[in-house]
């Protein structure tokens, strides 16, 4: 799979894989923004990509940054279609108890690539029954 990206601001950054192995891409923030608690803001990137048909891309928080500043993201995990051509913004928001500044060119979340299945989809009028059922929300308890 190819991912073509193009950078739309000289701020930009190109993604960028921190180690060998990792799934996510780091992006960058192109402005600086303070972020108050429960605050949110899109933030751009300052890129935009095409994704091979098939594929989507994810947009996810960054775990340093949610442990240490209570900074994640909203709509998470995003999902970049392969058709969409603009460029990838993030809604970021502070559930931190302090004000937080993003800066310019520092990491802001990342980027994984997934293939996507599309199922063939069934109306019916039962569904086939299962151990479970309709068990959820914490019906198989804690211990």
């Amino acid at each position: 799979m190819k991912v073509s990206i193009r950078i739309l601001s000289e701020d930009a950054r190109m993604p960028k894989l921190e180690h060998e192995g990792d799934a996510g891409f780091d992006l960058y923030s192109t402005e600086d923004a303070i972020l108050k608690p429960m605050q949110r803001k899109l933030i751009p990137t300052g890129i935009s990509m095409a994704i091979e048909k098939g594929y989507e891309a994810q947009i996810r928080p960054k775990s340093g940054l949610a442990i240490e500043h209570g900074i994640t993201l909203l709509n998470t995990p995003g999902t970049i279609d392969a058709g969409y051509r603009g460029e990838i913004k993030v809604i970021v928001i502070n559930l931190g108890e302090k004000e937080y500044r993003i800066e310019k060119g520092k990491k802001i979340c990342q980027v994984v690539f997934n293939k996507i299945e599309h199922p063939e989809i069934i109306e019916v009028q039962e569904l086939e029954a299962s151990s479970r059922g309709k068990g959820g929300f914490g019906s198989t308890g804690l211990h």
